[in-house]
C-alpha cells in the first residue's frame, strides 16, 4: 500500500456502505461488539445521506494508498452545537496521525458553519480517540454506565468551545 494519504468529501460511490460495514467489522474484531453497533452506524449514515445539510453538515473519507482508511461526520445537533460523528480510523493505517486530521477536519468544518460548540459521544474502551479528542480541547462533561452492543460500556460525552473561523 503507498504511503499517499488524503482526507477528501465524502461522496464517491461505495462511501457510504463502507463507512457502515468497516465499522462494524473493525468495533466486533476489536472490542466485540454486536451488529447492533452496526445497525447504529447505519442510521447514522442513512440519515446524513437522505438529507444533510451542506451548509452546515459534512464528511470525510480518509484514503491510503487510494483505499479507503478512515472517516468522520460533521452534523448538526442544534443551532449552536455541532455534533462529531463516527470517527473511524483503520488498524492498517493507524500511527499516521489520520484521526488527528479528520478531527481538526471537522473542526474546521464547524467553525465556518458558525457553530461555537461541538460535542461527541463516544465510549471508554477508545483510548486512542479520548486522547485524540482531549488534545484538541474537549473536555469530559457526562459519564453514564450502559449495556449497548453486546458489552457494558461506559458512555462518554464530551464538549468544546469554538472560536470564530479566522479567529
Amino acid at each position: 500500500m503507498s504511503s499517499e494519504i488524503l482526507v477528501r468529501p465524502l461522496g464517491h460511490p461505495g462511501d457510504l456502505g463502507w463507512v457502515v460495514q468497516a465499522h462494524g467489522e473493525m468495533y466486533a474484531a476489536e472490542f466485540g461488539w454486536d451488529t447492533s453497533f452496526e445497525a447504529l452506524v447505519a442510521r447514522i449514515v442513512a440519515d446524513y445521506a437522505a438529507g444533510h445539510d451542506p451548509d452546515r453538515e459534512a464528511a470525510w473519507i480518509a484514503e491510503l494508498g487510494g483505499q479507503r482508511v478512515g472517516c468522520v461526520f460533521c452534523v448538526a445537533a442544534d443551532e449552536r452545537t455541532a455534533q462529531l460523528r463516527i470517527l473511524l480510523v483503520d488498524p492498517a493505517a493507524r500511527g499516521r496521525r489520520l484521526g488527528a486530521r479528520l478531527v481538526d477536519e471537522c473542526l474546521a468544518f464547524a467553525r465556518r458553519a458558525g457553530y461555537t460548540r461541538m460535542r461527541l459521544w463516544t465510549n471508554h474502551p477508545l483510548v486512542a480517540a479520548r486522547r485524540i479528542y482531549l488534545s484538541r480541547g474537549f473536555r469530559l462533561i457526562r459519564e453514564e454506565p450502559h449495556h449497548s452492543f453486546g458489552v457494558q460500556l461506559t458512555g462518554q460525552v464530551y464538549e468544546r468551545e469554538l472560536e470564530p473561523a479566522g479567529g
